[in-house]
């Protein structure tokens, strides 16, 4: 993340992951989650989990944040922030790390966060080494 954005971008990012995460639908779970990205063109993208009775027919935070994105006609993450409950660290699960991956470089800093704020900041060559992306396919961009 470019030092322009730095810790005021970040709270901002944080701010827009929480107010999702208190509009969570988690009924079955009962762990709501907030997402935020911000995309290449500065403007960040918030999205919750949303859970069904079909369970695991839901949705991810991260993944609503994707399609927020998606359909402002925004295709780059410039950076990523996930906020959850209690004190374990809170990391996107499988499915999202390589639905984030679609969009974001391996340098690209993912901020994990618990109530109190940043718990830690990793890469998305961190959180999903060896990737299969676009590139294996001849089309990145």
């Amino acid at each position: 993340m470019p030092e322009s954005d730095g810790a005021e971008k970040i709270a901002a990012m944080l701010a827009a992951a929480r107010a999702a995460m208190a509009q969570a639908y988690a009924p079955y779970s009962r762990f709501p989650v907030g997402a935020a990205l911000l995309g290449a063109n500065g403007k960040i993208y918030a999205g919750c989990n949303v859970e069904n009775a079909a369970y695991p027919q839901g949705c991810c935070a991260e993944t609503s944040a994707i399609s927020a994105m998606i359909a402002d006609g925004e295709r780059q993450i410039r950076a990523v922030l996930v906020v959850g409950q209690g004190t374990a660290l809170i990391a996107p699960c499988g499915g999202c790390r390589q639905r984030l991956n679609e969009f974001a470089a391996a340098n690209t800093p993912v901020h994990l966060c618990g109530p109190q704020g940043v718990m830690q900041t990793v890469t998305m060559g961190a959180l999903l080494p060896y990737a299969f992306g676009p590139q294996n396919l001849g089309s990145a961009s």
